[in-house]
């Protein structure tokens, strides 16, 4: 226990217990992290994303419901163990079970043929 000079009485394990979250968190792998769903892809060229900018098939680009755009995210196929990171730009998927629309770009640089399961880092 600590005294000081304002009255206040602190012990000193709540003070020491935040550092030892903090550490903890700094060491934990960002794989501990991963969100592991199904993924999609999408592909019309000239319209407008959510964003606003218009879709480009090519690009390193995908949707998500809830991630800011402008974010980048690194998806990585469980069936190829290839990565790719992407920029996101649009709102969906809005089908039930999946959770990244990505554009066919991004689908082709991770060997996706339709459907496949991927984790989000």
């Amino acid at each position: 226990m600590k005294s000081y000079a304002s009255g206040q009485v602190m012990e000193c394990s709540t003070m020491i217990r935040p550092l030892f979250v903090a550490l903890a968190f700094a060491f934990i792998p960002t794989s501990a992290f991963a969100e592991t769903c199904v993924a999609s892809h999408y592909g019309y060229s000239g319209g407008r994303t959510a964003s606003g900018e218009r879709m480009n098939p090519g690009a390193m680009t995908a949707a998500h419901r809830t991630k800011s755009f402008g974010s980048h995210v690194t998806v990585t196929s469980q069936k190829s163990g290839r990565s790719v990171t992407v920029r996101i730009n649009d709102r969906g998927p809005f089908v039930k079970g999946r959770c990244i629309d990505l554009s066919t770009g991004a689908a082709r640089a991770l060997g996706m043929a339709d459907l496949e399961k991927v984790s989000l880092n």
